[in-house]
């Protein structure tokens, strides 16, 4: 059995989920999807629907990945506030309207989580081999095919200082997905797995816990089909 392996390192990242509200908080580890995303992206792989809408789709056609994630060093989770501009729904507000001249009249204190630290092992199970060159020309600039923005740590203001593909994982402490009946794990969190623009109560999710002793080898509850398996 083949694998792709992928050490990603960043000074800060952060990975939310979709939310509203004053405190919005990041997952711990990167979640499948936004794996999913940064593999697609380094290979030049278009995962935009290009079929015009409100909305950017993501293309019903893209590689489906068997992937593992884990931490080699966690993150220490820090926080930050942040002005949210926003119109409000209703009529909340509506005396201050008059006052900014078209802008955005109603401002929110909003705090915002982010890691520090990041450091994080991507594994990939029997990768296509296509990808998995097409991954290696991408970082080393010689993939002659178009590709969109930067690759980021989950906020694209936080951008990695090291992707490397290596031959065999660092020790990480692999996030395994829990399943029913299960007892309850230190650490355990959701993350998305496969996400859904156009509705998003059909975006997957699925309940995880980090291994407490870093092993070389993800477990096999650690691999999960994203953005699910093939059809």
């Amino acid at each position: 059995m083949d694998y792709l392996w992928l050490y990603l390192r960043a000074p800060f990242a952060a990975f939310r989920a979709f939310q509203a509200g004053v405190y919005r908080p990041t997952s711990p580890v990167m979640p499948p999807s936004a794996a999913m995303g940064l593999i697609l992206n380094l290979a030049g792989i278009e995962m935009r629907d290009p079929t015009p809408g409100p909305t950017t789709l993501i293309r019903e056609d893209i590689p489906r990945l068997c992937l593992a994630v884990g931490t080699v060093t966690p993150g220490e989770v820090a926080t930050l506030y942040q002005q949210l501009h926003s119109y409000p729904v209703g009529n909340s507000g509506k005396d201050l309207k008059p006052r900014t001249k078209g802008a955005k009249y109603w401002i929110t204190p909003v705090r915002r989580e982010l890691m520090a630290n990041f450091e994080v092992m991507v594994g990939v199970r029997d990768p296509d081999p296509v990808l998995v060159e097409r991954l290696q020309r991408g970082l080393t600039g010689t993939l002659d095919y178009p590709r969109y923005g930067l690759p980021f740590a989950g906020d694209n203001n936080f951008l990695f200082d090291r992707i490397e593909v290596l031959s065999a994982p660092h020790p990480a402490h692999w996030y395994g997905r829990l399943e029913p009946g299960d007892p309850p794990r230190r650490g355990s969190c959701r993350l998305t797995v496969g996400i859904n623009r156009a509705n998003n109560s059909k975006t997957t999710s699925f309940l995880y816990a980090p291994i407490e002793e870093p092993t070389t080898e993800p477990p096999e509850s650690s691999w999960t089909w994203t953005p699910g398996e093939p059809r």
